[in-house]
């Protein structure tokens, strides 16, 4: 029966313990029982049991059901929960009611948080297989790029649902970004598939309340014993899909749980990361803690030379993941996109809300030593081809495999900034890279001393004139071979699908 007061809320009696069931929206026809978890679906006035739902993962979100916000001046509450596993892992959906009379999904996407609306396609949308990844398509007059296509399916459910795919049927879930910031998910768990239209969003600028508290949270990570030296090894983070030993270095698989055999990859040329894994460091007014680290190698088609860079996997429970990379031309900090930024068709230039950033690198690149946690399922030896552009200070990378295209953006940083970040001042020195520029931060110049320097340049540029008159040598010569050392690599990141 409604409640006194309320035209929206029904409760009735859970069909498999009795316990009260409740839906607070009219677009609800599921719910869970918080009780047995029974699934339950809403006919008329009485409710049916259709199964039993498994047991939710704990992915240590602030996110919980009936936190309470605000979006576009309208305010929500989250109902239900949908957990989704694939290939690489799993993600989170939180169902939202806005107002009562419209659902909303709130939603991870590659470590930040999106939120979704229901949108109507105004052509059917086409088969999952004709998607290719890397492809352009026009929904709706909007032109998107298919960033990734997988095969997911339901893993569990809490809360009430307006829809609920079959427990473990794998269907299609496509993923189409745009150059303005936006994600259209295409759902095939149903005919005709789902679309829902998602946009960055701020969990502090959505006004949240009834979060998780976290000091009240127990944060108990789960331990289990090394599959090549038996040490034990703690995840701290629910989201993982990959571990490295804190013994031995050796990778391990969590993307299919912990419970029996572990997939694991030895590594046997440690690398030392700057900054240690679990140190907290705050930048552009945000606090970062050191989850993870990488190195990559990269290398130019055609080329025999390697460079190579690191990348620090950083996480703050509000903001998601970002990546602080480490190369021979900089620092960087930079976030996954949820849009896809378009690029001409010479691969020249990219576009994204409406900034143009211009080529800089392109190169092959692939990860070789990992440590600490991720959200995506990280291998040594994976391949990505990459593209990096860049406005200025403003970065834009372009990572691409076989399943997924990933773009990030950020911005450059000073090394003095990031070394004082992580209250590492006294080995400053260290984080010092070729950037740096040392006549900006000199006294300024003299006149006698600017003509001294005009003046041995001069001799310089006619000794080289000489000795390249006498050598009578053409071609070769200046650009004719790349500098290694991350000259290329310097602020891609690797995310990867949720």
């Amino acid at each position: 029966m409604a409640e006194a007061g309320s035209q929206r809320s029904y409760r009735a009696p859970c069909p498999g313990c009795g316990a009260p069931v409740e839906f607070r929206s009219a677009q609800s026809a599921f719910a869970v029982c918080p009780y047995c978890q029974s699934t339950v679906v809403r006919q008329g006035e009485t409710l049916a049991r259709i199964g039993k739902m498994a047991e939710l993962f704990d992915d240590f979100s602030p996110l919980q059901l009936f936190a309470a916000g605000r979006i576009d001046n309208r305010a929500f509450t989250l109902i239900g929960r949908l957990q989704y596993g694939y290939e690489g892992g799993h993600w989170t959906e939180w169902f939202a009611t806005l107002d009562g009379d419209r659902t909303g999904i709130l939603s991870e996407d590659n470590g930040a948080f999106v939120f979704a609306l229901p949108e109507v396609l105004q052509r059917p949308a086409p088969a999952a297989f004709d998607l290719r990844v890397g492809a352009t398509t026009a929904v709706n007059g909007v032109t998107y790029t298919v960033a990734s296509n997988e095969q997911v399916s339901l893993v569990s459910a809490q809360g009430e649902l307006p829809r609920l795919p079959e427990l473990g049927r794998p269907f299609a879930v496509v993923e189409l970004r745009s150059d303005q910031g936006r994600v259209l998910s295409l759902s095939y768990d149903t005919d005709p598939p789902g679309a829902w239209i998602g946009r960055p969003v701020l969990l502090d600028d959505l006004q949240l309340t009834g979060l998780r508290d976290e000091s009240a949270r127990e944060d108990k990570g789960r331990s289990f014993n090394c599959p090549n030296c038996g040490a034990p090894v703690t995840v701290n983070l629910a989201d993982s899909k990959s571990v490295t030993c804190p013994s031995c270095h050796t990778i391990i698989d969590l993307s299919q749980g912990i419970g029996g055999e572990l997939r694991h990859a030895t590594q046997d040329e440690p690398v030392r990361p700057l900054i240690a894994l679990g140190r907290v460091g705050r930048m552009q007014g945000i606090d970062w803690q050191v989850v993870g680290f990488q190195h990559r190698m990269g290398k130019v088609p055609g080329d025999d030379e390697q460079f190579g860079w690191s990348e620090y996997l950083l996480y703050n429970q509000k903001r998601g993941f970002s990546f602080l990379v480490d190369a021979d031309d900089g620092w960087s900090l930079v976030k996954p996109t949820t849009g896809a930024p378009r690029m001409n068709e010479s691969g020249q230039r990219a576009s994204y809300l409406g900034k143009s950033y211009a080529l800089r690198y392109a190169y092959d690149a692939e990860t070789t030593y990992v440590l600490g946690e991720f959200y995506w399922q990280v291998e040594r030896g994976q391949r990505t081809s990459n593209r990096d552009f860049a406005d200025g200070t403003a970065l834009l990378s372009l990572e691409r495999s076989p399943r997924e295209l990933t773009w990030s953006s950020g911005n450059t940083l000073d090394s003095a900034a990031v070394a004082a970040a992580f209250k590492l001042d006294d080995r400053q020195e260290m984080f010092k890279r070729r950037d740096a520029s040392p006549l900006s931060a000199a006294p300024r110049l003299g006149c006698a001393t600017i003509l001294l320097i005009v003046f041995v340049v001069i001799v310089l540029l006619v000794i080289l004139s000489t000795c390249t008159s006498s050598s009578g040598g053409g071609g070769g010569g200046y650009g004719s071979s790349r500098s290694s050392g991350g000259s290329y690599g310097g602020f891609s990141s690797g995310g990867g699908h949720k």
